[in-house]
């Protein structure tokens, strides 16, 4: 016989009513002043908990919505904290007492080991032991051995997916086993080469948070949140220069925002810029004497060949700055630099870049390339580079007569051909091959300084020194000088690279 619990209700004076929405609850304040009445909790996964646990579909709670105190065990109340203190609920608690289980929850249901068959307290005329039946259950745990194995299985697949993860992420550790690749993706020749300029601009990174961090205060922080590396960050900034992408293309590769692609680039161009920027790149006359390669033994005074570099513009709207970046004699808008280059292959010069209409002799003062020549040097430039009337030393020309001085013109021809080859290094970044739209004009000069300053870290010498002497095994970086006292950025270069100078 099941018994009933019957609730008696007394009216109470008063306008004001709450009533209990669980159905087959006739519960209201109205007529008893005993019960207690509590509103929907605010969080979502609660309050869908109690309407699940009252068992009304497509029940819409307002803010006269109640529950009574009916539906509560005692202990998830708090008492209250004075005499006419109302009694609130604990919190995450859930009505669980209703009419249909009869105001009482089932028992709990027995523990696996409560419903197992109990032994006899003896055994073969023996009393019993739970000690040695706990022993003998210990030693054949088979499912605590099974939970090991899945654990560790459980390890080892992680890992798996770990290094295919890696495997997949566009970045430098998924092309790292291919020289082929990093020169295509960097215009480094090799990725020992690559991870030796890491290794020296490492140190300086701190500087680079701080670029960042200036930048930042003008993005909002979800445009600039991302997941990549430093190194990978300087692998994106080196796939912008060397392939030329679009920002949209590489916002894909690495799954970033193109704001925070764009973000990169312009925060590496500026750490770069300034990093490399700082290292004295001019070399003296007597370290460029050192190194002189066998093939300017005519020209044993040469300090630096001169070359010009054009780039390719759109045509900006405006007339003025059309007027000032199209030159008479070409028909298209281009920006123009100055590059000077060592005798054994370093850039030791780079001016800033000026309008495609700019002269020869006005590049050339504007530069300020004037104040590192000595009469005591010599420079060579070629054939339509007329800046005679203005430097302070001797000059080097390719002849323009045919029948004078041939054999002058073909040797100093020979030599001008690694000038060129050193500014179709700088063009093979890919950045400058299409035409670059006037909304870059403020950073491409910056970005053309970078991209000749790494030119000196991706490769070695364009002429290789030959000499009768034996190879010492003492070895000269890039600028010729000796690695005994090299400089915080110039690394060492592998051995076929140089010769003793």
């Amino acid at each position: 016989m099941i018994k009933v619990r019957k609730f008696k209700y007394q009216r109470i004076a008063g306008t004001a009513a709450d009533h209990c929405c669980v159905p087959l609850c006739q519960a209201s304040s109205r007529y008893n002043s005993v019960l207690s009445f509590f509103s929907f909790p605010a969080d979502d996964e609660l309050r869908r908990r109690w309407v699940v646990a009252i068992r009304r579909n497509n029940f819409v709670i307002t803010h006269h919505t109640r529950v009574c105190s009916r539906h509560f065990n005692r202990e998830d109340f708090r008492d209250p904290t004075s005499e006419r203190g109302r009694r609130r609920l604990k919190t995450g608690v859930v009505p669980v007492l209703f009419d249909w289980n009869h105001f009482s929850l089932p028992p709990p249901r027995p523990a696996v080991w409560d419903r197992r068959q109990r032994p006899s307290s003896e055994v073969e005329g023996e009393d019993f032991a739970p000690d040695r039946v706990l022993i003998v259950s210990r030693e054949h745990d088979y499912a605590s051995a099974a939970v090991g194995l899945m654990l560790e299985e459980n390890h080892q697949l992680r890992q798996q997916v770990e290094r295919l993860t890696l495997q997949q992420r566009f970045g430098i550790h998924r092309f790292a086993a291919s020289d082929k690749d990093i020169r295509f993706f960097t215009r480094f020749s090799s990725n020992d080469l690559l991870m030796r300029f890491w290794a020296l601009i490492e140190p300086f990174l701190p500087s680079l948070g701080h670029v960042q961090q200036t930048q930042r205060g003008h993005l909002t922080d979800s445009s600039t949140a991302h997941s990549l590396q430093p190194v990978d960050e300087l692998f994106l900034f080196l796939n912008y220069l060397a392939l030329g992408s679009k920002q949209q293309d590489l916002a894909d590769r690495y799954s970033l925002q193109p704001s925070t692609v764009s973000w990169l680039i312009t925060s590496w161009s500026s750490f770069l810029y300034s990093l490399l920027g700082s290292v004295r790149i001019w070399i003296p006359e007597e370290q460029v004497r050192k190194s002189l390669p066998a093939e300017f033994k005519d020209y044993p005074d040469t300090t630096v060949i001169l070359d010009r570099t054009e780039l390719r513009c759109q045509r900006p709207s405006s007339c003025v700055l059309r007027s000032e970046g199209f030159p008479t004699d070409k028909p298209r808008c281009t920006v123009k630099g100055l590059v000077g280059i060592a005798p054994h292959g370093a850039v030791t010069f780079i001016s800033e870049l000026y309008a495609g209409s700019i002269g020869d002799e006005q590049i050339t003062r504007e530069s300020g390339i004037l104040t590192l020549l000595a009469p005591g040097m010599a420079v060579m430039v070629d054939r339509g580079f007329l800046i005679d009337d203005i430097i302070p030393c001797k000059l080097y020309r390719p002849a323009f007569a045919p029948a004078a001085g041939v054999r002058e013109t073909q040797a100093t021809a020979h030599l001008r051909v690694h000038v060129e080859r050193l500014v179709r290094r700088v063009k093979e970044h890919k950045f400058f091959d299409s035409e670059i739209p006037p909304c870059l004009f403020g950073s491409v000069s910056q970005l053309y300084t970078v991209a000749c300053l790494l030119t000196n870290y991706e490769n070695g010498p364009l002429v290789k020194a030959r000499t009768s002497k034996p190879r010492s095994k003492q070895r000269r970086d890039l600028f010729g000088r000796e690695n005994t006292t090299r400089s915080h950025w110039m690394m060492k270069q592998p051995p076929e690279w140089t010769g003793e100078h």
